[in-house]
């Protein structure tokens, strides 16, 4: 019997999208509002999905406390109330912070930090109520 357990977590973060070598008007062609020049910011929810066998004796992959206080550690607390662009973070510098990169940062932030108990499954990360990213670990 296989299980996925998922928890949700949140931050929230400003950020802008900006090519440097893009004019101006290729920036905001492209990102529109995300381009702003004086940052904009997101309440950003996201969803960790681990598998596992359940234990015989306790019913559980993993506690699910545990990968709350490892999501908290490695990216709520991290990311919670700053910049992206410009605050120090897992983010490489020169990487855009869109919902497809962090999505991907945030899983190899998470994979190291699981027991041998479970495997990440997917991260999901959704900047508002009708944009969201996914990850598998493709």
């Amino acid at each position: 019997m296989l299980v996925y357990l998922t928890r949700k977590e949140g931050f929230n973060a400003a950020h802008k999208l900006w090519v440097k070598s893009w004019t101006e008007e290729q920036n905001f062609e492209l990102f529109g509002k995300c381009a702003n020049k004086n940052f904009h910011g997101h309440n950003y929810e996201y969803e960790v999905t681990v598998k596992g066998k359940p234990d015989p004796l306790t019913g559980l992959i993993m506690n699910v406390k545990d990968l709350g206080k490892i999501m908290k550690v490695k990216v709520s607390d991290v990311l919670d109330h700053t910049n992206l662009n410009l605050d120090p973070n897992f983010l490489p510098e020169d990487a855009q912070p869109t919902i497809e990169n962090l999505v991907y940062y945030i899983w190899k932030e998470i994979e190291p930090e699981l027991p041998e108990s479970c495997e990440l499954h997917c991260v999901k990360l959704r900047e508002t109520a009708k944009s969201y990213a996914e990850y598998y670990g493709e």
